[in-house]
C-alpha cells in the first residue's frame, strides 16, 4: 500500500478548509445550538498556512441576538452545508453555559491531516 504525498495532504487540507466551513454548536445532549460559517464574523480559520492541524475558531457572547440565555454549550461539529447533511468532524469540550451579556465562549475546532 502506498502512502500519498505531503502535496496530496496539502490539497485535502485545502479542501477541507475551502468546503467544510460550517461549524455547529451544539449543547451536551447533542443538540444543536446555532450553525455558522467564516463569512460570520465571530468565525475565523486560526492555523498556519500549511498546517497539519486546520483550527475553525468561534467566539460567542451572550449579547449576541441569535442566543438564548441560559445556554450550555458542550461540542462542537463540522459541515459542508448550511442545513441538514452529516457532520464529518466532532468535538466535544468541558459544557459552558452562558448566562448573562458579559459571558464569552471561544471554541476551536481542530481538524488535523494527517491524523497521528
Amino acid at each position: 500500500m502506498a502512502e500519498i504525498t505531503s502535496s496530496a495532504y496539502q490539497a485535502l487540507k485545502n479542501y477541507i478548509q475551502n468546503n467544510w466551513k460550517y461549524i455547529e454548536l451544539r449543547d451536551d445532549a447533542g443538540n444543536a445550538i446555532i450553525r455558522l460559517s467564516p463569512s460570520d464574523s465571530r468565525v475565523t480559520w486560526v492555523h498556519n498556512a500549511g498546517a497539519q492541524v486546520l483550527k475553525l475558531q468561534v467566539i460567542i457572547k451572550g449579547s449576541d441576538a441569535d442566543i438564548t440565555k441560559p445556554k450550555t454549550f458542550a461540542s462542537s461539529a463540522i459541515y459542508d452545508v448550511a442545513t441538514g447533511g452529516n457532520a464529518y468532524s466532532i468535538e466535544s469540550f468541558t459544557p459552558f453555559t452562558i448566562e448573562s451579556d458579559q459571558d464569552e465562549l471561544t471554541v476551536i475546532h481542530s481538524i488535523e491531516v494527517p491524523q497521528v
